[in-house]
């Protein structure tokens, strides 16, 4: 399921998603998680378990700092985001991950 989902998602390398100031950074993680092992700067929580309503433009329960964007979700190692990226794609949206997720992020910093 996981090589299913990430054959129809871009993925990001941490260089990659620094470098592009249009896509915007979403992580997943929960807020003990967050703050635990801390935060990418600038990126935006919204949990997994909404992430599809969020996102979903057509939904009345979007978040409108996310529809119309290219994402690029985030989780812990970069599995789950894989998954969410692609459910986000079959709703229509422009969305990727981070690979390694944010243990990728803090690696290569």
């Amino acid at each position: 399921m996981l090589a299913e989902a990430r054959s129809r998602i871009v993925r990001y390398t941490p260089e990659e998603a620094a470098a592009d100031p249009e896509l915007s950074l979403v992580d997943l993680r929960s807020v003990d998680e967050r703050e635990r092992t801390g935060v990418i700067p600038g990126s935006k929580h919204v949990p997994y378990s909404v992430i599809q309503w969020r996102a979903d433009p057509t939904s009345e329960w979007r978040d409108d700092e996310l529809v119309g964007r290219r994402l690029c979700l985030v989780c812990a190692e970069g599995y789950s985001s894989s998954l969410a990226a692609a459910s986000l794609v079959e709703l229509g949206v422009d969305a990727g991950d981070l690979i390694g997720g944010f243990d990728g992020w803090q690696a290569a910093r």
